[in-house]
């Protein structure tokens, strides 16, 4: 009985020590992969003088959150039955000014090298019963420890801001009401996310239109200037009217 003891507790603090290590590595893919978003949000700003990411939200489910689920799954309670069953533990949620935002970003990040696809689940061509809608990813980074690779899942939500709008009200009117939904309050929530769809296409639509308008302007723009040693000049109108009219421009 006296050496037993002390071997419960030498597992004890080996699975304590496992798990810290577990619970680690994805906070650091969470940081890995917040990191590769920040990036292309800063390129687009500087670069494309554009920046589609509106928010960015990481969040890193807490142990207690963790065995809930496992335990709801039916799952094996064990670090290696967690890794492969829990695929949300780091998770992102990315929202984007319009629809093609989404896929834009998706693709740069399904681009890096790095980075392994392994499930993609697109809730926009596809949307849940209730209205949701949403673009999933399951994606794998690697996280070099100093003994080890381990490869880490993180599952990355894009979506719109009248998609969050909705999914965000969705889930308030829920809270902490377990009993049956009225079919007449689920028809309106459905009907509320038809109608969060058709202004995304409407302001996406205008968005279009406006750059547009914005691209004749600075070909006009280019066409009156002629830049010399990052100078500008001003062309005459009466020097560019001749060949505007060959060119029929």
């Amino acid at each position: 009985m006296e050496d037993k003891a002390p071997s419960n507790l030498t597992q004890l603090k080996l699975f304590k020590t496992d798990l810290i290590r577990f619970m680690m590595s994805y906070k650091f893919a969470l940081d890995e992969m917040n990191t590769k978003i920040d990036i292309l949000k800063q390129e687009f700003q500087y670069i494309h003088d554009y920046n589609p990411i509106e928010h960015v939200k990481s969040r890193l489910k807490s142990p207690e959150s963790i065995l809930r689920k496992i335990e709801r799954k039916g799952y094996e309670l064990s670090l290696p039955s967690i890794r492969e069953n829990i695929r949300d533990i780091a998770a992102i949620r990315i929202t984007c000014s319009f629809i093609s935002d989404i896929y834009e970003i998706s693709q740069m990040l399904q681009n890096q090298k790095d980075i392994t696809v392994i499930d993609c689940k697109d809730y926009i061509k596809n949307p849940k019963a209730n209205g949701y809608q949403s673009l999933h990813l399951i994606l794998q980074i690697p996280i070099f420890m100093s003994d080890r690779v381990d490869y880490i899942n993180v599952e990355i939500q894009i979506r719109t801001i009248a998609m969050d709008f909705w999914a965000s009200l969705e889930h308030k009117i829920y809270y902490k009401y377990n009993s049956e939904v009225p079919q007449s309050i689920k028809d309106d929530l459905l009907e509320a996310a038809m109608t969060a769809t058709q202004l995304d296409k409407k302001m996406e639509s205008i968005h279009n239109e406006m750059n547009k308008i914005k691209e004749q302007l600075n070909l006009e723009e280019d066409l009156n200037e002629l830049s010399i040693n990052n100078e500008r000049f001003r062309l005459p109108a009466d020097f560019l009217l001749p060949i505007m009219k060959k060119a029929n421009l």
